[in-house]
């Protein structure tokens, strides 16, 4: 392999790995991360999940945590919502086949807890 090569594939890999690194730490300009949710959510029993809602027609998985944060899932089959809404733990499934395994948004942050 040529040095050219070598080059163009570092330069590569160190661009995908700063564009990744600035979407899981949501650095993104605020106008570009400012997500209006008009997917309706279903309130579910779980330790950890408050909501779940999906849309069929863009293949988008929106989970509401009990903490208050929300999160956009992209490129998630309706097999993986179906499961989800099917699984006795939510949480559970959520961690093992969800979490770490779409792209995903954060719509709102977590709600801060009040001291009084």
């Amino acid at each position: 392999m040529s040095t050219k090569s070598v080059w163009l594939l570092l330069c590569l890999c160190a661009s995908r790995l700063l564009i990744a690194n600035s979407l899981e730490n949501n650095t993104a300009s605020p106008a570009r991360t400012a997500i209006t949710s008009r997917i309706p959510r279903e309130s579910v029993a779980s330790k950890g999940i408050a909501s779940i809602g999906y849309s069929k027609r863009l293949h988008i998985l929106e989970i509401e945590f009990v903490n208050g944060a929300v999160y956009r899932y992209l490129e998630v089959a309706p097999s993986v919502y179906r499961d989800l809404m099917s699984a006795d733990s939510k949480a559970g499934y959520y961690d093992r086949n969800i979490k770490g395994n779409y792209p995903s948004v954060r719509v709102r942050p977590r709600v801060k807890q009040e001291t009084d």
